[in-house]
Parts: structure tokens; C-alpha cells; sequence
């Protein structure tokens, strides 16, 4: 799976894997915003790594978790949901607007294959990027340092470092610094 090679999603190890995850999801998405230290033990524990200075407004949603990597003080706000089937690693300095969507999984074009079988690309997010909300990340892109999506924009190629880029699918509007 991780190395972006057909899998059967329903393996049983797999499926416990996400199991956990969503029990893990669940707990932080109906956790008061009083409980600080619970929504951090709950943060360390579900993702691979920068649990300990994410900021994430529930609800939050994801496959596996433990395939997000974290840089510094990356914010999610509202209703933000990552498919990680394959590794999804997001730089310092990140925002996520509310119900951005970030999709590693993905599925063959032979209907026969797709019956039983998916597959990944993974996403990579630079450092100092802004993600506008309702925008969708396709698997496999990687977005440059200091980039900004545009709200409700489809990627689905690499946007170079310092760009803004908008719509569906998302394109070039402007380099910026």
C-alpha cells in the first residue's frame, strides 16, 4: 500500500488499522474543547508525527493516521478529512481551511481490478502553504513552499514553490513571493 502498489483494502490488518484510527477520530471529534490535554494525547497518538503542536478544530476525519507526517504548528480548521493509504507529509507552518479534502487513495480504470483492489500516491504540502477551504488535493501532487490553493480548487498537479493557483482543476493564477 505504501509503496503505491495495488492492495486489497479489506485485508484484516489493514482493516484494523483504520479501526483504530476512527475509534481515535471519534474521541478527538467528541472531546470538549476544555480537554486540552486529552485532544493532545489523542493528536500524538494519531498521527505519525507533529501531534504535539498541530492545531485541529473537529471535526476530523482520516484512513489510518499514522501515514501523516506534521511539520511545526500546522492548523486544520473544521471538517478536514485526509485518505492516507499513502504517506501525506505537511511542512511547518501550514494552513487548512475548513473541509479541505486530501486524497492519496485512489483506484484502477479496469472495473474488474477496482472490484478488490486500490492503490496510492503520496501528497507532500511545503512549509508556509495556505490551503483555501473546500479545496481537494489528488493523489500523488506535491504543493511548493509558500503556495496558496484557492478556495473549492481541484489539484491535480504539482503546484510549483510560491504560487497561487485556483479552480478545476486548479491552475497557474500568479506567482507570488
Amino acid at each position: 500500500m505504501l509503496a503505491s502498489e495495488l492492495y486489497d483494502p479489506n485485508d484484516p490488518e489493514l482493516a484494523e488499522a483504520r479501526m483504530v484510527a476512527r475509534e481515535r477520530c471519534h474521541q478527538l471529534n467528541h472531546s470538549s474543547p476544555r480537554e486540552e490535554a486529552l485532544r493532545r494525547s489523542i493528536l500524538k497518538k494519531l498521527f505519525a508525527s507533529g501531534g504535539d503542536s498541530v492545531w485541529l478544530e473537529p471535526p476530523f476525519h482520516c484512513d489510518y493516521g499514522t501515514n501523516i507526517h506534521l511539520g511545526k504548528q500546522v492548523y486544520f480548521n473544521f471538517d478536514c478529512v485526509i485518505l492516507d493509504v499513502c504517506e501525506v507529509r505537511i511542512g511547518d507552518f501550514v494552513f487548512i481551511a475548513p473541509g479541505v479534502h486530501i486524497y492519496t487513495a485512489t483506484h484502477p480504470l479496469e472495473s474488474h481490478l477496482r472490484r478488490t483492489q486500490e492503490y496510492g500516491k503520496p501528497i507532500t504540502i511545503g512549509n508556509d502553504v495556505w490551503i483555501g477551504g473546500k479545496a481537494i488535493l489528488c493523489p500523488g501532487v506535491t504543493i511548493g513552499d509558500r503556495s496558496v490553493i484557492g478556495a473549492g480548487s481541484v489539484v491535480t498537479q504539482d503546484v510549483p514553490v510560491g504560487s497561487l493557483v485556483a479552480g478545476n482543476p486548479a491552475k497557474l493564477i500568479r506567482s507570488i513571493t
